[in-house]
């Protein structure tokens, strides 16, 4: 499954990186500690956050995860979404917190 199918299913806003919308989804992470994420993300993974600043493109670069998901309406940086948009990693918005956003990503793939 694309990002932007799943992003259609659970109902998320894409915020920055519309190239990266055909990414392939494999699962899922949730964390906010950037140096934690980076340790264990993995490829294809569906980052679940509220980290929307420009170290967490960065981090999304490194782990090569398919997108960025902001939970609870986080807010992304304008700094963020640009290297977002350049990079090709989309950033969406949800408004349910971390949890519910990750049983909905688990309920979806399963």
């Amino acid at each position: 499954m694309t990002i932007q199918e799943l992003a259609g299913i659970c109902g998320w806003k894409l915020l920055a990186g519309e190239e990266g919308r055909e990414n392939e989804v494999k699962g899922c992470y949730i964390g906010d500690l950037l140096s934690w994420v980076m340790a264990r993300a993995q490829s294809g993974n569906v980052w679940l956050t509220v980290m929307g600043n420009i170290n967490a493109i960065a981090v999304a670069a490194l782990t090569d995860v398919s997108a960025i998901v902001l939970a609870e309406n986080a807010a992304l940086d304008s700094e963020a979404a640009q290297r977002a948009e350049t990079q090709g990693i989309p950033v969406y918005s949800c408004t349910e917190n971390l949890y519910d956003a990750a049983v909905r990503v688990y309920e979806t793939l399963k």
